[in-house]
């Protein structure tokens, strides 16, 4: 594994349990990405499994269950997939690297994929999103988010723990460039302004593409 994702994993190993403590329950304050969970998971019912991808401690995993969709979680961080288990008994959740899924061709029906293309190089984008295309059935859908701008964040230290990665923040024309470098069609493209004191102040970008 590239060294870069070795040192992300090990980050969000060593934040793992913070992380979950102020982000498990942060879906409750944000009413648009309820919204659009809620129209992906009507999208999604009886259609197969649904990966939850970058999963972090499980909650849009956890979103997705409650609303009657078959889903799995996958995270490249063994510490976060612990703390995932804990706290959703009966959610599958297993580690991943989503450069390289060892998963086989056509096997979800769908992908939401929420912020954790933040941490991929721009050079590498479109090969990860040839990943996810590949392990989503024919029609399936991707519902994908990330921070607005072109800008790249360099963490050192996160909430008083030794972290080492960085956050890419993606144009929204670019990150549709990207999507259709990688064979997807674009159906909906949402955007929004932070909320303010519930997240990381950036506005954000929702993108719904679908494998042809």
């Amino acid at each position: 594994m590239d060294n870069d994702f070795v040192e992300l994993q090990r980050s969000y190993d060593e934040v793992c349990e913070e992380y979950a403590h102020r982000i498990f329950t942060e879906l409750e304050n944000k009413p648009l990405d309820r919204e659009l969970l809620d129209r992906f998971a009507d999208d999604m019912k009886g259609r197969g499994v649904v990966c939850d991808m970058g999963c972090g401690p499980g909650q849009i995993a956890r979103y997705l269950r409650d609303r009657g969709v078959k889903v799995v979680g996958v995270d490249l961080s063994p510490g976060m997939i612990r703390v995932a288990r804990r706290l959703n008994p009966g959610i599958e959740f297993f580690r991943g690297n989503l450069m390289s899924l060892d998963v086989d061709d056509d096997a979800w029906a769908g992908i939401a994929a929420f912020y954790s293309i933040i941490h991929i190089p721009r050079p590498l984008v479109v090969s990860a999103l040839n990943e996810l295309r590949r392990v989503l059935r024919p029609g399936g859908l991707l519902l994908i988010s990330f921070h607005k701008g072109d800008g790249v964040v360099h963490k050192d230290e996160w909430w008083g723990k030794p972290v080492n990665f960085d956050a890419f923040f993606f144009e929204r024309t670019e990150m549709e460039g990207y999507l259709k470098s990688a064979a997807f069609e674009i159906e909906e493209v949402t955007e929004r302004p932070p909320y303010e004191g519930v997240e990381y102040d950036s506005h954000r970008v929702y993108i719904l593409a679908r494998k042809p």
